[in-house]
């Protein structure tokens, strides 16, 4: 049957297929032979960020010492953390 606003268009087909899609589980865990970085930016100030960043450190007592200097010396309060992780990923089975 031709769409009814375009006759000069072909019939869809009334049949539709069915996908099924199998998940793939994988596990992803931490690399034992890296070490994980910890990172932190000063995000205090009115018009804008100071933006100071500690870099990447290696342990979370190495960040809070940077954030604990940061705030003695400049009295900032607010920092966003970022921490990375080298992952292994472990693949599951098909389900």
């Amino acid at each position: 049957m031709p769409d009814a606003a375009n006759p000069a268009t072909p019939a869809r087909s009334a049949t539709r297929g069915r996908y099924r899609f199998r998940e793939y589980r994988v596990a992803a865990v931490p690399d034992p032979m890296t070490l994980p970085g910890y990172e932190a930016v000063c995000v205090t100030g009115e018009e804008h960020d100071c933006a100071a960043a500690s870099g990447t450190l290696h342990t979370p007592g190495e960040l809070t010492r940077w954030i604990a200097e940061h705030c003695a010396t400049t009295g900032h309060e607010l920092y966003e953390q970022t921490t990375r992780a080298i992952l292994r990923a472990e693949p599951g089975a098909w389900q």
